[in-house]
């Protein structure tokens, strides 16, 4: 008899008059439905992130085949291996690099992956804060890391972050604070958040409402550095407030995918606006954001912002994210 695994499974179908539609199902596969890869995996761990949400909830954008497994995240360990990196055994991780979108994903008990952009679990995490950490922390390091390389340090004046209390924000305003920069948050729940977003270490927390209206070309300078997960008008205003020389990171569009401002920011007072791909990030890039997590992430506070969840509730988690519901990071006990 041949075994079978769970997996959130998404499909596309049409209607008689020809309208596509997606559905995700918790579903029993077998390793004959795997596509091609060098190493297989006893996946263990994955998690929520708002791409997974898009997909489970059979919003358009994110899949590009089906059917196709779900999960953009996935932690485990080898059970069989191509290639000379990695053994039976080694537990190790995988964001992006198409998994969930072209590639099946994370949210399943079993996967078959590519090589290229597989690192190893650093021992200091273990598998399920990886998770937790997962693509959003992943891309929060980059960001972190871009800033770094331009140059900007804590003496140069404060950091914004948007979207704080979203995954990437979460990370991203612990990491800054851990390596003693004065962060500002911006989020649309002051109220709610606030104390959350002071305890990841945010030095001040401010209504999103004062980015995400059209405002003047360029404002008072404010901020040495930008991360930014909202796109659209929120960094526009971002861009603004740059100080000279200043830079942005843009890794998100949760306001939305349009930049309707002007070059005078970049022109006039010399800012970078620098795009953050976690989903094509070389293995290198890869392996030194996650050394840097492993030592510049506040272990204790990481499981502080992180929720744990059955593979069965994913769903639920996803229609509570694209609701804006979920804080920090959820993460998915594909065996529990």
């Amino acid at each position: 008899m041949t075994a079978t695994f769970k997996a959130w499974l998404v499909d596309k179908q049409a209607d008689a008059s020809g309208n596509a539609s997606q559905t995700a199902t918790l579903s029993d596969l077998t390793d004959a439905d795997l596509g091609p890869g060098d190493v297989d995996l006893d996946v263990h761990w994955s998690s929520i992130n708002y791409k997974d949400g898009l997909a489970l909830m059979g919003r358009p954008g994110v899949v590009r085949s089906w059917p196709l497994i779900a999960g953009i995240d996935a932690v485990g360990t080898v059970t069989s291996s191509d290639t000379d990196r990695f053994a039976t055994g080694d537990e190790v991780l995988l964001n992006g690099a198409g998994l969930g979108e072209n590639r099946h994903g994370g949210l399943a008990e079993r996967a078959r992956v590519v090589s290229a952009s597989l690192v190893k679990v650093p021992e200091a995490l273990g598998g399920k804060r990886a998770a937790a950490i997962g693509t959003a922390g992943f891309t929060a390091m980059l960001s972190v890391l871009a800033v770094e390389r331009h140059g900007v340090t804590p003496n140069d004046g404060p950091v914004l972050v948007t979207g704080a209390a979203g995954g990437v924000g979460s990370i991203a305003i612990a990491v800054l604070a851990r390596l003693g920069f004065e962060v500002v948050a911006s989020t649309g729940r002051v109220d709610s958040q606030g104390d959350y977003l002071r305890r990841l270490g945010a030095n001040s927390v401010i209504d999103r409402v004062e980015l995400s209206d059209a405002g003047k070309p360029l404002q008072s300078q404010k901020y040495a550095a930008v991360i930014d997960a909202v796109g659209s008008t929120t960094l526009v205003n971002a861009l603004a407030q740059l100080n000279y020389g200043g830079i942005a990171t843009a890794c998100g569009l949760a306001q939305g995918a349009d930049l309707p401002g002007t070059v005078m920011p970049f022109i006039l007072r010399g800012v970078t606006l620098a795009g953050i791909n976690s989903v094509e990030a070389p293995l290198a890039l890869r392996e030194e954001a996650w050394a840097r997590l492993a030592t510049d992430l506040d272990a204790g506070l990481l499981d502080e912002l992180t929720t744990e969840i059955a593979l069965a509730h994913a769903r639920n988690a996803a229609e509570q994210i694209l609701r804006g519901e979920l804080h920090g990071r959820t993460v998915v006990n594909v065996r529990g």
